[in-house]
């Protein structure tokens, strides 16, 4: 039997969602061993001048605990 754990993380990129989706994968899979998951909680923008800044997701990272 398998026991899964869930934590959240925050990613930011200068160029879209999708870069700053693969940023939090790639820094989670740093730290956390069985990452089998992830889901995508909120998408936000920073705004400066009028202008896109910097594009955010939240999301929530589920990885497989060890034996």
């Amino acid at each position: 039997m398998s026991v899964a754990r869930t934590t959240e993380i925050v990613a930011g990129s200068p160029d879209g969602f999708k870069a700053a989706m693969k940023a939090g994968i790639a820094r989670a899979t740093k730290t956390l061993d069985n990452v089998t998951g992830a889901w995508i909680q909120d998408q936000e923008l920073v705004i400066d001048n009028g202008k896109i800044k910097e594009y955010r997701v939240r999301m929530k990272v589920t990885f497989v605990l060890k034996d």
